[in-house]
């Protein structure tokens, strides 16, 4: 038994006893946090830690700060451990502790320096917070790592768990000889100890709590110390042969390189180090010095395609952003995160697309994460970009594509609108300004406007307190086959009605032997209902009007009744790629606008796609293809022309897998193109012998990845023999990976008792079984095409929800809600969901915002199903 063990027993007595009614609640409110900030200064943790691998960890936790009064006890936070002592300025203390944080009472407490030690035994967590402990099945190993954002340090050990409370963390840890240890700094000292090493890490700068880290376990390391920074990257042992490190290294060296020079402000963390974890929650996480990625989005059995790689670099300069603003420069409190995630997929894509060999960087965003944005802020459910927080357990209500995309896209504009120069220069001052401190939104928006010589004020309430996207359309004239006038008109839903200022490029097109021969560009800062642009007057009459040329402006485009007409017409005669998915793009939006059927959609993309060569323009088009394909599967459309559509659409992407002769840019999209589509029995028994190896892909390795796609798309289509082929790959693949590809394929079968016995387990709060795969189960449990199967559970469901939102936490709700809300395209669905959202007052904001987005996906999806034309069955 280990000394904190012996603590624990003797000091159960203590620890057992009753405690005093809370001071505050569990999540820290805003309020309470300011006041704790007005009290505490100069804070320096001293954290040591002892690892074995198993189900617990036993750490001790020294808080020293300065104390401004006595006049009211402390509270320190620290989640569901059990303490073995507690030690406040020398004295051994009674806990009095809540399971959420530590009361330190006033009398025990000094004007001054103070020091609070804290020992205690904590379970690692299984649900990607805290720190989270992974037991790989393939060779045993045990792998941890710690995750904090935005308010889980205390998962892991006590503090003032506080973004605006920036401290310096020294660092001791004592795990099995075999572990590697990795946190912000690089260690001083490494202490052998026969089966154990003590690890000894020197004190860090001043960070935020969850900018700091701590992984641990028997990681494989790469290193490259080729540029001005150390650069490592871990990964499990098991999934090493997976991992490219060239890349991941020529990535970080060019990213780092490019932000020095654009920020003016060199790294400040000394070394870079990227892990590769198991389990994770998010797509990355961006700890000061020691960054963390999910292993599922970046782990390739065969070479990389250009999609995947460029994927790759953006998520690798998204997570370095944030080291100069997030991690140098941090919010003063979570209402503020919109703008770290926001200027850090800002700047990923630029320096993606200039650090990096992928120069089309923008139009990914576009197609992306951009469209994203568009469809949440047309959504009941949008909010402003700045919200208010009212406490750390609001912190992610708010993190979605209005925080990431909506917020990115308007730091492009604000850039265009002031200048590029301009833009750069304030963003410098303001990293100089605050670097190791805390700032708020007006110190940012002051020290762009400072740069630039103007208020700012008009444009942060129309753009950052106002949520909704406007609509911009050209209105203008032509005679005698010139334009005789051209007004630019901006509109907004009546329910949000603001109209906002931007600065907007405007390009016309003339039809010219088939192709779309450039007219002119003229870039326009518009405002209010109506703006003329009087260089456009006396110009060619154009056959084609984008209004947002090259994409500088966040609003929605409705073409006029030509340019329409030549967008559906001509796609292929548009050669810019950025502007063909812009025409793409609207098309689409007539379709989820109910003004466009879904069936000249589908035609359109049945004639256009199969000649798309660029590969992000065809995958942004599949897509949409998949949109089309769900709206078939849950609108109820009539059996033999939804058959016939499917067929159509699954011969095309078969066609597509073989006109692509092994390029992987495009096999992989159409591949993936066609495992949706593929649900007749023709596709099936092709699936089957692709397996089988009867049929060979050219230039398409049948790895492990590839079949598990295969096995899913035949389980979910229904395959009569697709239990045998689940248990047939998980014999040959049993690794985490395939275990999750087996519940993936497992729980996609249409089949009543299956979907009831994973609902069941899915929605027992007590399960034993990792939230990983907990999520994996809610994400596949009723896919579109199943929407009978859903509904036989539907009330159910619905019913057990506000119960679920009271006593399940967040990171919980978060997935269930994005998955388990029932959907069926259906005006009593739709009503379903509007009487839930009228009944349950009760329900968390997350939780309340999801059951308006279903709301008003269902609202849409009955708006394109009206649209349709339907042939008589």
């Amino acid at each position: 038994m280990s000394a904190l063990g012996a603590l624990l027993l003797a000091g159960a007595a203590c620890a057992a006893a009753p405690a005093p009614a809370p001071v505050r609640a569990d999540a820290l409110t805003q309020a309470e946090a300011a006041a704790r900030a007005k009290r505490i200064a100069n804070v320096a943790y001293a954290l040591d830690f002892t690892l074995t691998g198993k189900e617990s960890f036993d750490g001790t936790s020294t808080l020293q700060f300065d104390l401004a009064d006595t006049r009211a006890p402390l509270t320190v936070d620290l989640d569901k451990a059990s303490i073995a002592s507690l030690t406040v300025n020398g004295v051994t203390v009674a806990p009095r502790y809540n399971k959420a944080y530590i009361t330190i009472a006033a009398r025990d407490l000094k004007v001054g320096r103070n020091s609070i030690t804290v020992a205690y035994r904590r379970a690692h967590s299984t649900n990607g917070e805290g720190l989270h402990r992974m037991l790989d099945p393939v060779d045993g190993k045990v792998y941890t790592y710690s995750h904090f954002e935005p308010a889980a340090a205390q998962q892991m050990f006590a503090l003032f768990d506080q973004p605006d409370l920036k401290a310096s963390y020294q660092l001791t840890v004592t795990a099995p000889a075999d572990w590697l240890v990795v946190s912000t700094r690089r260690e001083s000292a490494v202490e052998e100890r026969g089966a154990t090493r003590r690890w000894t890490f020197p004190p860090t700068k001043q960070l935020s709590s969850y900018n700091f880290s701590m992984h641990a376990g028997p990681y494989k390391v790469w290193e490259d110390n080729s540029g001005p920074y150390p650069m490592r990257l871990f990964a499990r042992q098991s999934v090493a042969a997976q991992v490219a490190p060239a890349d991941w290294f020529s990535y970080t060296r060019q990213g780092l390189a490019w932000f020095d020079d654009y920020f003016g402000i060199p790294y400040q963390f000394e070394k870079y180090d990227q892990l590769l974890v198991p389990d994770f929650l998010y797509g990355a996480m961006e700890n000061a010095a020691a960054v963390t990625f999910a292993e599922d989005g970046f782990l390739y059995k065969a070479a990389m395609t250009d999609a995947q790689r460029e994927s790759l670099a953006e998520v690798i300069m998204h997570e370095m952003a944030h080291q100069w603003f997030g991690d140098l420069v941090t919010m003063k409190w979570w209402n503020g995160l919109w703008l770290n995630e926001s200027f850090a997929s800002f700047m990923a894509t630029m320096a993606t697309a200039e650090a990096t060999e992928f120069s089309g960087a923008w139009q990914t965003f576009y197609s992306e994460g951009k469209q994203e944005a568009y469809v949440q802020d047309q959504s009941p459910a949008t909010h402003p970009i700045e919200v208010p927080v009212a406490s750390s357990a609001n912190a992610f209500d708010n993190i979605d594509a209005i925080t990431y995309s909506k917020g990115a896209s308007t730091l492009k504009q604000l850039r265009h609108l002031l200048g590029d120069e301009v833009f750069r220069k304030g963003v410098h001052n303001y990293l100089v300004k605050y670097q190791y401190k805390n700032a708020r939104l007006d110190d940012f928006i002051g020290s762009l406007g400072e740069a630039a010589g103007r208020d700012l004020g008009p444009w942060t309430r129309q753009w950052l307190y106002k949520a909704g996207v406007n609509t911009l359309a050209a209105e203008y004239r032509c005679s005698a086959g010139k334009v005789a006038s051209f007004a630019l008109r901006q509109s907004a839903p009546a329910a949000l009605p603001a109209l906002r200022e931007q600065r907007v490029q405007v390009a016309t097109f003339v039809l010219d032997g088939g192709k779309l021969a450039p007219g002119k560009t003229v870039a326009v800062t518009y405002s209010g209902a109506s703006t003329s642009v009087p260089a456009l007057v006396g110009t060619a009459c154009p056959d084609l009007v984008y209004p947002n040329y090259q994409d500088w402006g966040y609003v929605k485009v409705k073409l006029d009744k030509r340019s329409f007409a030549t967008a559906s017409a001509h796609l292929g005669a548009i050669e810019e790629p950025l502007l063909r998915a812009m025409m793409w793009q609207s098309l689409w939006d007539g379709v989820r606008d109910g003004e466009l059927p879904l069936e000249r959609f589908i035609q359109t993309a049945l004639a256009n796609a199969p000649a798309e060569q660029n590969y992000k323009l065809l995958g942004d088009v599949l897509g949409k293809v998949a949109g089309a394909k769900y709206y078939l599967d849950v609108m109820h459309a009539p059996p033999r022309y939804a058959h016939k559509t499917i067929a159509a659409l699954e011969a095309m992407t078969w066609r597509g897998v073989e006109a692509s002769r092994g390029n992987a840019n495009f096999t992989h999209r159409w591949m993936d193109a066609y495992l949706n589509a593929a649900t007749t029995a023709q596709a099936q028994d092709r699936l089957v012998s692709i397996l089988d190896g009867g049929t060979v892909l050219e230039g398409v390795p049948l790895d492990q990845d590839l079949r598990w796609k295969i096995v899913e798309a035949l389980s979910r289509a229904g395959y009569a023999g697709s239990a045998a082929l689940v248990a047939a790959e998980q014999a040959r693949d049993n690794s985490d990976t395939g275990q999750a590809a087996a519940l993936r394929a497992t729980v996609l079968r249409p089949d009543a008792a299956v979907k009831r016995q994973w609902l069941a387990t899915v929605m027992d709060l007590n399960t034993t079984l990792p939230f990983s795969r907990v999520r994996t189960a809610m994400e596949n449990l009723y896919p579109a095409r199943q929407r009978a199967l859903s509904e036989l559970t539907a009330a159910e469901r619905l019913r057990r929800l506000p119960a679920l939102d009271k006593a399940a936490g967040p990171v919980y709700m978060r997935a269930w809600a994005a998955t388990l809300i029932p959907k069926d395209c259906t005006p009593a669905s739709v009503a379903r969901l509007a009487q839930a959202g009228r009944q349950f007052r009760g329900l968390s904001e997350g939780t309340m915002r999801a059951l308006r987005d279903e709301h008003e996906n269902e609202r849409r999806c009955l708006a394109v199903r009206k649209a349709m034309t339907f042939p008589q069955e």
